[in-house]
């Protein structure tokens, strides 16, 4: 498993927004005064909000406001792969899914649009405005391939989608997440082949209920 390192260009100092500032009150208002550490993930998660990345600044600014040493909150942002410790695209981070499920439906052919439209994996385009990366599993396995977009699915893609998709965000557009076969979660594609009588599901079949279980016994007649 490879060591992930800040990025060796930081800026010369972090600030709380007063949002991002607001936001952290609150998850620190939720534990005991000696047990605020405890919101160092969802911390670290709104500076990334803020600023796009984590950076050494920030995670000065983040152990100070929780009273905890720098090399703690290193430690957690270096562990979970969800903190980008580096500056990534302004406009679009794309994270490919590469386990078997996706790349048997084609996940090495998005990778590809993705090497050509943007450049190599893991590296900021020379524009700024892109990332993209292998990532493992995102749970979305019925509907391969798929990508994470920022904070959205884009699931059932072929590589004219991915191109598409890019290309939108290059022009400034917001392009819909989801299914791009018109499936609805994870059903199959055209729609439910199971369980589709509504009156499995609405209640209406069912025999109505006389009384709350563990409620109060019914009296007995006199």
């Amino acid at each position: 498993m490879s060591v992930r390192r800040l990025a060796k260009e930081q800026p010369a100092s972090f600030a709380f927004s007063k949002a991002t500032k607001a936001k952290c009150d609150w998850w620190i208002a939720k534990y005991p005064a000696d047990r605020k550490q405890s919101a160092v993930i969802p911390i670290l998660w709104l500076v990334q909000k803020q600023e796009g990345w984590v950076s050494e600044p920030a995670i000065r600014a983040i152990a100070e406001l929780l009273d905890m040493p720098t090399i703690r909150v290193l430690e957690v942002a270096t562990f979970y792969t969800m903190f980008m410790l580096e500056p990534v695209g302004t406009s679009a981070l794309i994270q490919v899914c590469g386990t078997t499920p996706c790349m048997l439906r084609g996940a090495g052919d998005l990778m590809a649009v993705c090497k050509s439209k943007i450049g190599p994996k893991d590296k900021l385009s020379a524009d700024g405005r892109f990332t993209w990366q292998e990532v493992e599993c995102l749970g979305a396995c019925a509907n391969a391939p798929m990508a994470q977009i920022n904070d959205y699915y884009f699931e059932d893609l072929s590589a004219d989608d991915m191109a598409q998709i890019i290309d939108d965000f290059a022009a400034g557009k917001t392009p819909k997440p989801g299914s791009r076969v018109g499936r609805t979660s994870s059903e199959p594609e055209g729609g439910a082949l199971t369980l589709t009588d509504p009156k499995l599901y609405d209640g209406s079949a069912a025999e109505p209920i006389r009384k709350l279980p563990n409620s109060e016994p019914e009296k007995a007649p006199a």
